[in-house]
């Protein structure tokens, strides 16, 4: 290519255009109309010179967050490579992206940001763009933004707390005060240049928003009334490589900067550091230097994991105490006795499976059936206490962290809404014309697109979990075959355990593992894509609307298989005469005499320690390896000094979706925790370990692997909270059904009370004994289906030719002989009442339980909403005493101090209007302003 075809690329048609755009990456719809949706003064007419960024060397200082000068501060940093050191024969594709990157950094300096391009130490096909945005452009854009600083400090005196007296305890468990000073509070006001005194009350604390906001909306191309804009496209398309503010210093060393603050430093050795896993977390800190965003995850991470310290305990209770006293447990006891439980021959539970003795699966009777009542009920009053609790804690920290009005209108809109305004709308609470991307048909259209793929998505996954259930009864046959009829010797200390509804269980629940891993994948995609066709106005709305949609794929995925054991499995099976087959082929799955409970407890214990160990691993390892391997390939200009925004760059970028990923893992860990805890009481224990461990590891990559985060504002945990509202109003339906019909619990329950003792049992009081043999039907080898007749002819060699004929199943029917024979009896009838009764007691009792509970506790505390009236209070005194300053600054200062106490006292009562008035008419008479 010669280089007269380079500088006709100007000319080329818009179609050719547009494809050249399209092998960017960059299909522009972006096509905005109105002008006053960004507030950047003027564009930069099309074919006019554009300015250039100040080219400046590298000054040797590693640790520098300034310009060469070492008077402007770094606000973010931009990165590119130089096309002019790219290869010659593409030099035709960079060249529409210099020509963008030119106008783009044209547009920032209209807009009055400041920048300055420094060549890479590393790599000299790098360009360092530093940006920094004067004081004049960043409270331009703190109006805008509606940005609260600070204008007095807090006077509030906080009260005394009952346990001041033993804080010398809990002082260990703190950062050190000498390296994490607590946080003065101030009252806050919306910023407004001609409001406040700026130069006593603006914090470099919230410069980071103005800048990314301002970075978001900047235009890069105009052709006639299309403006194209936003620095996301930009990157999208690889114009830049990389945009993110500077880490403050390395995160092992300080700073030797003059006036650096170290917060990266502190922030590793008093949290992240794996040193430090005992000590509370430095929240404030985290929220100076992350955000609100950062800090209100990191605060519900610490707070859940603490309420989870009391199910842990009475989980654990509940297992050491039902493992201490599996010896008297009676029904337990009969199934391993030889007498009992080794002479009644079982039928088989396949067409091809073999007479088997009940004794084979004593291992099975779990000693945690005895305490599932107790764990369940245990469980409800943490849950709703964590729930309740946790919004009282969230409303501390929003007044603390001055969220408390951070409304959605504040929100600034996404730039991809706003570009693909070209609708009209009246505003229905300004009352003021505004532009929208799409008609009320058309977000209808939309949303109801949205609908279906989501739908047909969890219609996928159930797909999903039959064949898996399909893959349960096909197994189940080859292992009832295979394992009765093969020697374990060498799993001798496990052959117990070993039996065909344990292997099956085992395999499928691995299998269902990893169809989950791999469906996530593509999920996250599909959910993405909905989110984006659906174009949500704000980043909060986007979230939420993500956030809903995973949470939904997830549920289905995580839960289904376990909701499948618990109230599916061995619900719809016969009896052995006339047994119910699935698809006409395979014959339903029974449960093990022992129940399907210990069937759930291992599909839960193996999806969610498998989704803790993998998830940990891949926090760890992915970010740590992928940094390694960057050091390794510049390993040659290791020796070199290289500067901060440099170091920061060789970190790993943050995601797009930020947190959302944090959330989702421990928002299905609560679901496990909460949904199933009968079945698993140890789930608690097993949530609060790795909860130890995620708080460190995810405090770990953030501050040591992950390039800073722009700081974002949030008043709370968003969609999450009704979401985690809604799992624990479910837990209550689940728990009581898995208790009622997934255990065994309802049946001895009804035995022992009424079957036991007369009229229906020959015990003189209510006993235990004998339940196995009450529990178990008997049938008739002759009554059985021909189809299962051909293969069951293999019987256990021990047993007396008495009872050949006569085997038992787990039901509740009629013997062979009787009038009614295989239907059900009395018994069945009594059970089924007694576990709806209980159903609908226990839902009734809880529920009750927890509306008490949210109502006996406020969601902000009485001292908070105090705080809130009185900083509202002096605000308003404060911003009115310095509008009549500025109004009659002409007033001595010995008359402003009196009005100052006329006017304080006049929010109090208006008795002194009249006194207030006289003095400022005395005052004017004597004194009038000039200006009149």
């Amino acid at each position: 290519m010669s280089e007269n075809d380079i500088l006709e690329m100007d000319s080329l048609s818009d179609t050719e255009e547009e494809r050249g755009d399209a092998e960017l990456g960059m299909i522009d719809e972006e096509v905005v109309y109105p002008e006053e949706f960004l507030p950047t003064y003027h564009s930069i007419r099309e074919g006019a010179k554009v300015d250039k960024a100040q080219q400046a060397e590298f000054n040797g200082k590693p640790d520098s967050l300034f310009f060469n000068d070492g008077v402007r501060r770094i606000d973010f940093i931009l990165v590119y490579e130089d096309e002019d050191k790219k290869d010659f024969e593409k030099r035709h594709t960079f060249a529409r992206r210099l020509r963008r990157r030119e106008y783009f950094e044209a547009s920032l300096m209209k807009m009055g940001v400041e920048l300055e391009a420094t060549p890479s130490v590393v790599d000299d096909k790098l360009t360092f763009l530093k940006i920094h945005m004067p004081w004049d452009v960043l409270c331009t854009y703190a109006e805008v933004l509606h940005i609260k600083l600070p204008i007095q400090v807090n006077d509030l005196s906080s009260r005394p707390s009952p346990w001041r007296y033993l804080s010398w305890i809990a002082k260990p468990f703190y950062p050190s005060e000498d390296l994490i000073r607590k946080e003065t509070e101030f009252f806050t006001a919306p910023f407004e240049k001609d409001r406040l005194d700026i130069k006593k009350t603006l914090f470099k604390l919230f410069f980071f928003s103005q800048a990314y906001y301002i970075l978001s909306r900047a235009p890069y191309e105009i052709r006639g009334s299309i403006k194209k804009f936003g620095m996301n496209k930009l990157l999208d398309g690889g114009v830049y490589k990389a945009a993110y503010p500077l880490h403050d210093c390395r995160f092992n060393v300080r700073s030797s900067e003059e006036g650096c603050p170290n917060e990266r430093y502190l922030l590793y050795e008093e949290w992240a550091h794996p040193k430090s896993f005992y000590k509370m977390q430095p929240l404030d800190l985290i929220r100076k230097y992350y955000g609100e965003k950062i800090g209100i995850y990191f605060a519900w991470l610490g707070f859940y994991t603490i309420m989870l310290t009391l199910a842990a305990a009475v989980g654990l209770g509940c297992f050491i105490y039902g493992y201490t006293t599996k010896d008297t447990s009676t029904w337990s006891n009969e199934v391993c006795d030889p007498n009992i439980g080794g002479k009644l021959v079982m039928c088989p539970q396949c067409d091809s499976c073999n007479y088997w003795p009940l004794i084979s699966t004593c291992a099975s009777f779990s000693p945690l059936i005895a305490q599932l009542v107790f764990s369940c009920f245990c469980s409800f009053p943490p849950v709703t206490l964590f729930l309740e609790f946790w919004k009282r804690y969230q409303a501390e920290l929003e007044y603390e962290w001055d969220t408390v009005e951070f409304l959605e209108q504040e929100e600034p809109p996404r730039p991809e809404y706003e570009a693909k305004c070209v609708y009209e709308r009246k505003n229905p609470v300004t009352g003021v014309k505004e532009k929208v991307p799409y008609t009320a048909w058309g977000r209808c259209v939309r949303v109801s697109i949205g609908m279906g793929t989501v739908l047909f998505w969890i219609m996928l996954i159930l797909a999903s979990i039959v064949a898996i259930t399909v893959y349960r009864l096909a197994v189940f046959i080859t292992f009832s075959t295979k394992l009765r009829n093969t020697d374990l010797k060498d799993l001798e200390p496990l052959k117990e355990y070993v039996t065909p509804q344990m292997a099956t269980s085992v395999t499928a629940s691995i299998i269902s593992f990893v169809v989950i891993m791999i469906l996530n994948v593509l999920y996250e995609r599909v959910a993405i894509w909905i989110t984006d066709f659906e174009l949500p106005r704000t980043k909060t709305d986007y979230e939420n609307s993500l956030t809903l949609k995973m949470f939904l794929f997830q549920f289905v995925n995580y839960y289904s298989s376990c909701f499948y054991i618990a109230f599916a499995k061995g619900k719809a099976v016969g009896y052995p005469g006339k047994p119910v087959y699935l698809l006409g082929e395979y014959r339903n799955e029974e449960c093990d005499p022992g129940g399907c409970l210990i069937e759930l407890t291992t599909q839960l214990a193996i999806i969610m320690g498998g989704k803790a160990i993998w998830n940990n691993i891949q926090e760890v390892l992915l970010p740590w390896v992928k940094n390694l391997i960057f050091r390794h390939c510049n390993s040659a200009a290791s020796e070199k000094v290289i500067p901060r925004w440099e170091q920061d760059y060789q970190l790993q970028p943050s995601s797009k979706l930020g947190l959302f990923y944090e959330y989702l893992e421990m928002v299905i860990q609560f679901g496990f925790v909460t949904l199933f805890v009968a079945s698993f009481p140890l789930a608690p224990v097993l949530a609060l370990i790795n909860n130890l461990a995620e708080i460190r590891i995810d405090a770990w990559k953030i501050t040591t692997q992950f390039r800073r985060i722009v700081p974002e504002k949030a008043q709370d945990i968003g969609a999450w909270q009704p979401i985690l509202q809604g799992i624990a109003i479910l837990a209550v339906a689940t728990n009581a059904m898995i208790i009622a019909f997934t255990s065994d619990m309802i049946p001895r329950l009804v035995y022992y009370w009424s079957f036991s003792v007369y009229p229906y049992g020959d015990h003189p009081d209510n006993t235990m004994e004998g339940y196995i043999n009450s529990s178990l039907s008997v049938f008739n080898i002759s009554d059985f289906h021909s189809r299962s007749l051909v293969t069951n002819t293999s019987i256990p060699s021990n047993f007396s030719s008495s009872l050949l004929f006569f085997f038992r199943y787990r039901d509740f029917r009629f013997p062979p002989g009787h009038p009614r024979q295989y239907e059900h009896n009395v018994y069945y009838w009594h059970v089924n009442a007694a576990k709806m009764a209980f159903i609908i007691v226990v839902e009734h009792i809880v529920y009750f339980t927890k509306f008490i509970l949210s109502y006996m506790i406020p969601d902000v505390p009485y001292a908070v909403k105090e705080q809130i009236k009185r900083e509202k209070y002096l605000t308003q005194i404060i911003l009115h005493e310095t509008n009549l300053k500025r109004r009659w600054s002409w007033i001595s200062d010995s008359r402003w101090k009196c009005m100052e106490r006329d006017i304080t006292s006049f929010y109090v009562s208006q008795k002194v209007l009249s006194s207030c008035c006289t003095s400022v008419i005395t005052e004017f008479l004597q004194h009038p302003p000039t200006s009149v």
